[in-house]
C-alpha cells in the first residue's frame, strides 16, 4: 500500500483492517474482533492494517510523511521510538529499521553473525567474535582510566555490566582517542614559570593513581595554566616529531600532575612523575617537557648513590661515614684546597669495586680507615695479576682523599708499587656471526657491524655520532676524516634510507637512534649496540686493529693514523706481531 490509507466506512476514524475491507476491526459486522498477531514481529498490541502493527507499518502514525500532514489524523499521532537490537541505545526509529545509525554501519562493514564471545548476544561481528556495544564499553572503560582501549581486554571491560547510551549521542560521552583540551582560554606562556612560595603539607602521602583511574582525578585548579600546558606540549611534540599516542598520554599526564599539585603553578617534582609508570603512562617524555619549560624539579637519587648506599651498608658506621666522604668529593670535586677534579660515576663506581673486598675485610678487625697501616694494606692484596694491580688503585683513591681530608693519620698505601700487569691479546671473535651481522636484513644491525669491521670505530663515537658527521663519502670524527670502505657506504645509505622511513619527523639529530629515543634528542647506549648487533662490539674492534697490526707487519705508526689511537694503545697490538728482522734472524738462525 504506497497511497494514503482509506478511512474505515464506519467510524471514519481508524483504517481499514485489511486491503479490500472497508472497515476497521472495531467495526467488523457482528463485532468488535480481536485484531490478530502482527506478521511480521508477532505483536498483539497496536494492529494498523493489513496484518501489520503501527511499529512496522510504513505508514502507521510517527512516520515522516505528507499523508499525516493532512488535517483529521487516522488515530492520535505518536512518534514510536525504541531501543536499537543491537546495541540496545535508546531513540531508533522506522527511519533505518529501527537500527541506530552506528549498528547499521556497523552491520554493513561487518557481515558476520553470530554470538559473542563475550556478552553472547546474537548479532553482527568483527574478526574476532566481538559485537559493537563489547567494544564501545571497553573504549569507555579506558577513557576514564586513562590508557588505550588495547591495554583493556573486553572480558574485563564488561565483566561489571555494559554502559547503555542515547543513540547518535556516544561521541558526547568521550571514545578514549582525544582529550578535552579548552580552546576557549588563549594560552598564556607566561604562567609556565615556578611560584616563588610553596603550599606545606602535614603528612606527605604517596599518591594512589590506580585508585585515581577508577574514581576520577581532580581537575587542574587554574584552566589558564592548563592551556598553556597543552600548547607547549602540542609545540613540543611537533619540534620532536611525537606520534599522536605519546602526544595525547603526555597531555592526560599534565592534567593528572596538575590536579593533583599542593601548591599549583610550582614546578613538579620528579618523584611526583616516575609513579606514572605504573598507570602505563609515559615517564621520560613528560620529565622532558618539564625540563624544557624549566619546572621540573630533578629530586631523584642517582643509581651510583643507590649503590654505594648497597655496598657500604654492612660496614661499620666510623667506616660509612669516612667513605661518605670520599664518595663526596670523588663525584662533585673540591674547589679547596687540597683541591681535587671531579670523576665519573663509573670511575667511582669501579674504584670502590675494586676496593670492596679489602675493605670487608678489614671490617671483621677495625671500626674505621684510620686503623689501617701498610702490613694490613700488604696483606690484603692478591698475590699478582690484574687483581693485585685494581685492588691497590682502589685503595689508593680512597686513602689519598681520606689523607688530604685529615680523617686518617697516613696514606698506608703511599710507597706500594705494583707493577702494572701486561694486557692479553684481544681474543678471537666468531667469523661466522660477524659475517651473518654484516650481511643482515636489518639495516641497523648491518651499518654498525660495518663501521665496526672496517674501521673499528670506537663504541662511545658510535653512539654519539651525527648525521652531520657522514657526508661526501667520509666520516668526519672528532679531528679525523675517514674514508669510508664502499661496503660501509651501502649499508649506511639503507640504513639512512630505514631511518627516514620510520622517523621522518624525529628532531634526535644523532646517527643511530631507535624507538625509544626517537622522541628525544638523546644518543643510544653501549648496551643497545651489543644488543642489537648480538655480539660484543669491542671485541670486533679489537679484532679490526689486530689483524691489521698483523697485515702492516705491526707498523705502529700507520696504526695509530689509521684508527686514531695512542702509541700505547697501538703497542698491545703490535706486540703480537713478531718483528721482521727478529722473525727472520730466528728462522736463519735454526739448526738444520
Amino acid at each position: 500500500m504506497t497511497g494514503r490509507p482509506h478511512r474505515c466506512e464506519v467510524c471514519g476514524v481508524r483504517p481499514p483492517a485489511m486491503v479490500g475491507v472497508p472497515f476497521c476491526f472495531q467495526c467488523w459486522p457482528g463485532g468488535p474482533v480481536t485484531p490478530p498477531p502482527c506478521r511480521k514481529c508477532g505483536s498483539t498490541q497496536d494492529y494498523y492494517m493489513s496484518g501489520l502493527c503501527a511499529r512496522c507499518h510504513t505508514h502507521a502514525p510517527g512516520e515522516r510523511s505528507p499523508v499525516w500532514r493532512q488535517p483529521g489524523p487516522l488515530v492520535q499521532p505518536r512518534v514510536v521510538v525504541d531501543a536499537c537490537p543491537d546495541c540496545h541505545a535508546w531513540g531508533v526509529t522506522r527511519t533505518y529499521g529501527w537500527l541506530c545509525s552506528a549498528c547499521r554501519s556497523w552491520r554493513e562493514t561487518h557481515p558476520q553473525v553470530g554470538d559473542c564471545r563475550t556478552c553472547g548476544q546474537h548479532v553482527a561481528l568483527n574478526a574476532q567474535g566481538s559485537c559493537r556495544l563489547c567494544r564501545k564499553t571497553r573504549s569507555l572503560l579506558a577513557y576514564r582510566l586513562g590508557c588505550r582501549p588495547a591495554a583493556i581486554s573486553l572480558a574485563e571491560a564488561n565483566r561489571h555490566g555494559q554502559q547503555l547510551f542515547l543513540a547518535g549521542l556516544w561521541h558526547r560521552t568521550g571514545h578514549g582517542r582525544r582529550p578535552y583540551a579548552r580552546t576557549t582560554i588563549p594560552p598564556d606562556m607566561a604562567l609556565l614559570r615556578p611560584v616563588t612560595y610553596a603550599q606545606l603539607v602535614l603528612w606527605e602521602l604517596p599518591r594512589d593513581l590506580k585508585t585515581g583511574l577508577h574514581k576520577g582525578f581532580p581537575p587542574p585548579p587554574d584552566p589558564a595554566r592548563m592551556a598553556a600546558w597543552h600548547a607547549f606540549v602540542r609545540e613540543f611534540a611537533d619540534t620532536h616529531g611525537w606520534g599522536i599516542n605519546v602526544t595525547e598520554q603526555v597531555h592526560r599526564a599534565f592534567r593528572m600532575l596538575l590536579g593533583m599539585q599542593n601548591t599549583p603553578g610550582a614546578a613538579i617534582r620528579a618523584s611526583e612523575v616516575l609513579p606514572l609508570s605504573g598507570i602505563r603512562h609515559p615517564v621520560r617524555p613528560v620529565l622532558d617537557v618539564l625540563a624544557a619549560a624549566g619546572m621540573l624539579a630533578d629530586d631523584r637519587v642517582p643509581a651510583v648513590v643507590r649503590w654505594f648506599d648497597t655496598q657500604i651498608a654492612l660496614l661499620p658506621e666510623p667506616m660509612r661515614r669516612e667513605l661518605a666522604v670520599w664518595f663526596d668529593v670523588a663525584r662533585h670535586g673540591s674547589p679547596t684546597p687540597p683541591r681535587f677534579t671531579p670523576r665519573d660515576d663509573r670511575t667511582v663506581r669501579a674504584q670502590l669495586s675494586f676496593a670492596m673486598p679489602a675493605l670487608r675485610t678489614w671490617a671483621h678487625a677495625h671500626d674505621s680507615l684510620r686503623e689501617i697501616g701498610r702490613d694490613d694494606v700488604r696483606a690484603v692484596l692478591p698475590a699478582s695479576g690484574s687483581p693485585r694491580s685494581t685492588t691497590l688503585q682502589g685503595l689508593r683513591s680512597i686513602f689519598r682523599i681520606l689523607k688530604a681530608r685529615k680523617l686518617t693519620f697516613i696514606n698506608p698505601t703511599a710507597r706500594i708499587s705494583v707493577p702494572t700487569p701486561d694486557k692479553p691479546a684481544p681474543p678471537a671473535i666468531d667469523l661466522t656471526a660477524l659475517r651473518e651481522a654484516l650481511d643482515s636484513e636489518d639495516a641497523t644491525r648491518a651499518a654498525l657491524a660495518a663501521l665496526l669491521a672496517f674501521h673499528a670505530i670506537r663504541i662511545h663515537q658510535l653512539c654519539t655520532m651525527h648525521l652531520t658527521d657522514v657526508h661526501d663519502g667520509r666520516l668526519y670524527i672528532d679531528d679525523r676524516v675517514i674514508p669510508l670502505a664502499i661496503p660501509v657506504r651501502l649499508r649506511l645509505t639503507a640504513y639512512l634510507n630505514y631511518r627516514q622511513r620510520h622517523w621522518p619527523g624525529t628532531a634526535n639529530q644523532h646517527l643511530f637512534i631507535h624507538y625509544r629515543n626517537a622522541t628525544t634528542t638523546s644518543p643510544v647506549t653501549p648496551w643497545w649496540i651489543r644488543k642489537r648487533l648480538g655480539m660484543s662490539a669491542q671485541s670486533i674492534r679489537q679484532d679490526r686493529i689486530l689483524d691489521e697490526a698483523h697485515a702492516s707487519g705491526g707498523d705502529v705508526r700507520l696504526i695509530c693514523d689509521l684508527f686514531g689511537l695512542s702509541i700505547a694503545g697501538a703497542y698491545r697490538y703490535t706486540a703480537t706481531v713478531d718483528h721482521p728482522g727478529i722473525a727472520e734472524y730466528a728462522r736463519t738462525s735454526m739448526p738444520t
